[in-house]
């Protein structure tokens, strides 16, 4: 079963791993998501790591909380970002989420605080 940790490793900090290869890893074909309140159906969401992939040039995942009951995922976590221009930005993700039946993420609910980093890069959660 994959957890928030590994997908965001390898969809972030290794953009040697083709990036459908990482999409294949963690999440399922039928993936949806929704980010602070907007819905984004899977080609939505490849949109918005190819445009995460162009920005960031590093990023740190600190799981605060993670749970786990079945196909039920889910976690706080905050994600300390470098980007490609030298500044950061830190979020703090509540999500909640459910996995297929081969432990990749079939959905993903999340709500996103900006903890540090200027105002322009808020919604980098759902940039695209």
């Amino acid at each position: 079963m994959t957890d928030i940790r590994s997908a965001l490793e390898d969809l972030l900090n290794r953009q040697d791993i083709p990036l459908e290869e990482a999409l294949e890893r963690h999440f399922s074909p039928d993936y949806r998501q929704r980010t602070n309140g907007q819905w984004d159906d899977r080609a939505a969401f490849v949109r918005h790591v190819r445009k995460l992939r162009e920005v960031v040039a590093r990023a740190r995942i600190e799981v605060l909380d993670e749970l786990r009951n079945g196909t039920s995922y889910a976690d706080r976590h905050r994600v300390h970002v470098t980007k490609r221009d030298g500044s950061e930005v830190v979020q703090e993700v509540y999500l909640f989420g459910e996995v297929d039946a081969a432990g990749r993420f079939l959905r993903i609910e999340e709500t996103t605080l900006m903890l540090s980093g200027a105002e322009a890069d808020r919604d980098i959660g759902s940039a695209k």
